[in-house]
C-alpha cells in the first residue's frame, strides 16, 4: 500500500463498468508487482488464474451451459483470450520476457511462425537463458526438434546462461536424431562454470547419448 506510484501503465488494471470482485485488492497487488517485474512467473500465475476464472465466470453469465452446445470448450477459450490479453499487454515492456513464453505457448499451434519469433524475442531479452531453455522445451515438446536446435544455436552462451540450456541442446539434437550434434553440445557444455550442476547433468546426458548410439536389438 505504501508503494511509489509508477509512470508506466503496463499491467495496470483496466477501468470497467463491471461491479468489484472480491479479489480486486489481490488483482491489483499482482498488477503492481508485475508492473515492476513483468517475469515473475508466480505473480503472473496467479493473475492469469484470476483472469481466467474471471473470464470463465463472465462468459457462463451471459450463456446457458446446460443448453449452450460446446458451452464448456467456448468457456474455456474465453478463459485462454483473457489470459493472452494480459499476457499480450505485459509483453509491451522491452524487459518483458515471460510473457512472450506464454503467447508462444498459446500461439504454437495456430501461429507457429509467430510463436517462434515470440520465442526467439524472449531469448534475446532474457540474458540468464531461462527463457532459451524454456523456449527450447516448448519446441520439443510440440515435435520440431530441428527448429529447437535453431533457436538455441542462434542464442546460447555457454559461460554466461543456465546450463539447462545445454541440456536442452543435446535432447533437441537426440529427438532431431542427431547424435553427432548431441556430443558437440555436450562438449560445449563443459565449460560452463557451474561446476556443481555439470556434476549431476553431465552423467545423465552422457548417458542418454550412449543409450541412443548403442544398436538396437
Amino acid at each position: 500500500m505504501r508503494r511509489p506510484t509508477s509512470a508506466s501503465r503496463v499491467g495496470v488494471r483496466r477501468p470497467s463498468t463491471a461491479g468489484r470482485h472480491g479479489d480486486t485488492l489481490h488483482e491489483d497487488a499482482l498488477r503492481s508487482v508485475l508492473s515492476d517485474d513483468p517475469n515473475n512467473e508466480r505473480a503472473f500465475s496467479a493473475l492469469a488464474e484470476v483472469v481466467r476464472r474471471r473470464a470463465g465466470e463472465a462468459y457462463e453469465a451471459d450463456h446457458d451451459p446446460l443448453r449452450a452446445p460446446g458451452a464448456a470448450q467456448e468457456s474455456e477459450r474465453a478463459a485462454e483470450l483473457a489470459v493472452w490479453s494480459l499476457a499480450e499487454e505485459l509483453s509491451a515492456s522491452p524487459r518483458a520476457w515471460f510473457p512472450l513464453l506464454e503467447l508462444a505457448r498459446l500461439s504454437i499451434d495456430d501461429d507457429h511462425e509467430a510463436a517462434t519469433r515470440r520465442l526467439a524475442t524472449a531469448a534475446e531479452r532474457d540474458t540468464t537463458g531461462r527463457a532459451l531453455a524454456v523456449g527450447i522445451g516448448l519446441l520439443r515438446e510440440r515435435g520440431r526438434p530441428g527448429e529447437a536446435l535453431n533457436l538455441g544455436v542462434g542464442h546460447w552462451r555457454v559461460r554466461e546462461q543456465l546450463p539447462e540450456v545445454g541440456e536442452q541442446l543435446v535432447l533437441a539434437a537426440l529427438d532431431a536424431e542427431r547424435p553427432a550434434d548431441a556430443r558437440q553440445h555436450l562438449d560445449a557444455l563443459t565449460e560452463h562454470p557451474d561446476g556443481e550442476a555439470l556434476l549431476e547433468l553431465l552423467p545423465r546426458l552422457q548417458a542418454a547419448i550412449a543409450a541412443t548410439s548403442s544398436p538396437q536389438p
